[in-house]
C-alpha cells in the first residue's frame, strides 16, 4: 500500500488540483493508496514535517518530487513541467513517476 501525504496551508487553492491528478495517476491500477492531509501553520512545522511549499506531496514519507535548492516554507509550491511550464501541483505523468509506475 502506498501512503500519500499532503502536507497544505489553510485552504491552499492547488489541493484540489493534486488530489485530481493523483486519482488520474493512480486510475486503473491495482495499488492500494490511502491519502491523509495535514495542515501545516508555520514554518518551524514546515521544516518538521518536510514542507517546501504548498501543497507537498509525501510518498510513503518522502517528497519524490524535490529539488535540491527546496527549503521549508510555508508559502505556495510552484511544479514545472517538462516543458518547463509552471502550475500549482505536480503533472499526472510526474505522479506515475513519482509512484514508480513509469
Amino acid at each position: 500500500m502506498i501512503q500519500l501525504e499532503i502536507l497544505q496551508v489553510l485552504d491552499c487553492p492547488n489541493v484540489p488540483l493534486l488530489e485530481q491528478r493523483i486519482e488520474q495517476a493512480l486510475a486503473g491500477v491495482s495499488i492500494e493508496w490511502e491519502l491523509r492531509h495535514l495542515v501545516i501553520e508555520d514554518s518551524q512545522s514546515a521544516a518538521l514535517a518536510g514542507m517546501a511549499g504548498s501543497p507537498t506531496l509525501l510518498v510513503d514519507g518522502h517528497d519524490p518530487l524535490a529539488e535540491s535548492n527546496q527549503i521549508p516554507s510555508v508559502s505556495c509550491r510552484l511544479y514545472r513541467d517538462a516543458a518547463g511550464a509552471v502550475d500549482g501541483a505536480p503533472t499526472v505523468s510526474a505522479l506515475r513517476r513519482a509512484f514508480g509506475m513509469d
